[in-house]
């Protein structure tokens, strides 16, 4: 497995190794040794989810407060998204700070965004499987949302050529000074 920080150092972009053939692929999804070694620490998952997504659908920025934090680690196993995680660590440097990567079927990337971020993405393809591993399971109570437009975040959404559709839930997000952040 390749392991590539990203600008924001403990989120990490993770690389299986692919084995393809004119048959197709096969790909190691996951192993928890081999994951552990690639972010330092063991750490447990207790929840798997999938969503499915049509083109324009952005989902976030979502996150779960303490006790109920949730590190997840994020893959597409079919289309493409972009792929967005925002550090509300108030004692990291990159507090506010946002990084995005793409995640398709076809690049097998998996981004691993630990505890203290917010998470979202944007379907770029006609739709979309988004999978996700989560260290703590969902918690209502507990989930924020901060607005995917916020200017003080001022993410560079890419461009996908259809109207953005959005939940009522998260046009109902705040913004991220209003939001509670992590002292992690």
């Amino acid at each position: 497995m390749r392991v590539t920080p990203t600008a924001i150092p403990d989120v990490l972009v993770l690389e299986p190794k692919v084995y393809g053939d004119e048959r197709g692929f096969f790909m190691e999804s996951f192993n928890q040794r081999a994951f552990d070694e690639a972010i330092g620490r063991h750490v447990n998952f207790v929840q798997d989810n999938h969503s499915h997504s049509a083109k324009g659908v952005i989902r976030g920025l979502h996150y779960q407060l303490p006790p109920h934090a949730q590190g997840k680690l994020v893959r597409v196993s079919r289309g493409i998204v972009f792929d967005v995680a925002v550090d509300l660590r108030r004692s990291s440097t990159s507090f506010g700070h946002w990084v995005g990567v793409e995640l398709s079927g076809e690049n097998h990337r998996q981004l691993w965004i630990p505890p203290g971020f917010a998470h979202g993405f944007l379907t770029l393809s006609d739709d979309a499987d988004f999978l996700y591993k989560t260290t703590n399971y969902y918690t209502p109570s507990s989930e924020v949302t901060v607005c995917w437009d916020d200017s003080d975040l001022a993410i560079t959404w890419p461009c996908c050529d259809v109207p953005l559709k959005i939940s009522a839930k998260d046009r109902a997000a705040i913004l991220l000074k209003d939001a509670r952040a992590f002292d992690l």
